[in-house]
């Protein structure tokens, strides 16, 4: 029974995790589309999508999305860290 209880918060997790990322991936793309000069807040929204991703595939072993989001991670990181600098 117990078991049970943890693989049912852990799905649930994992589903949450997943549609935040979503919604933050979702976010970029309007980002993009509608509001083409704003190419900081596109980083920065598509930055906490890919964590909340990576996240996710860490959680549920698929290495490729974590390579796939890692790689994300870091290009929305040097795109901010050129913004600043």
């Amino acid at each position: 029974m117990d078991r049970v209880r943890y693989n049912t918060h852990m799905n649930k997790t994992n589903d949450a995790i997943q549609w935040t990322g979503t919604a933050f991936i979702l976010a970029m793309y309007v980002v993009s589309n509608f509001f083409p000069g704003y190419d900081d807040l596109r980083n920065a929204v598509a930055l906490v999508g890919a964590l909340c991703f990576f996240t996710w595939s860490y959680r549920v072993v698929n290495k490729p999305q974590m390579i796939i989001n890692g790689v994300a991670i870091v290009l929305c990181v040097v795109g901010l860290l050129k913004a600043l600098g």
